[in-house]
């Protein structure tokens, strides 16, 4: 077996870690979004000279490879500015819909690293949103199985 990529040390054996994948989707970030890869960078160079500091390889292979991730999405990041009108759902806007059963969620579309539903913040490339994209008020979009009604868009 190669030796190659094995890390031997104090009697603990672990691969090199794989880096993580890297969406092909173009990397469209809002000014918050722009904001948090920035400030994850800081993070994780902060916590990488500390991991140095203390000798702690696995650790600081895991923060190397989260700061190679962070540091290819701000390379490509597109900072789209704010819709100026409300006419259309379009990338930033603040969108709310209208469920079948009468639930009204609203979604904020951004971009993939800044997306976390449970908080109403949507990623671009998630369906809901490419359903969404180019509708108007009134419009009805698929949301999950059921059907939605687009019944208010903003510019947040």
């Amino acid at each position: 077996m190669s030796r190659a990529f094995v890390k031997e040390s104090d009697g603990d054996v672990y691969e090199e870690l794989p880096e993580r994948p890297v969406s092909t989707h173009p990397n469209r970030v809002t000014r918050r979004g722009l904001q948090l890869i920035m400030a994850e960078i800081d993070r994780l160079q902060a916590a990488l000279s500390v991991a140095r500091s203390e000798d702690d390889e696995l650790r600081f292979a895991e923060l190397a490879r989260d700061l190679r991730y962070w540091l290819a999405r701000r390379a490509n990041a597109e900072v789209v500015p704010p819709p100026e009108d409300n006419r259309e759902v379009r990338f930033g806007h603040k969108v709310t819909i209208e469920r079948d059963d009468g639930r009204r969620q609203t979604y904020r579309i951004v971009g993939e690293d800044e997306a976390d539903p449970s908080k109403g913040l949507l990623s671009h490339v998630s369906p809901l949103a490419v359903g969404l994209f180019g509708r108007k008020v009134g419009a009805t979009v698929t949301a999950g199985n059921n059907e939605a009604e687009i019944v208010k868009i903003e510019t947040v």
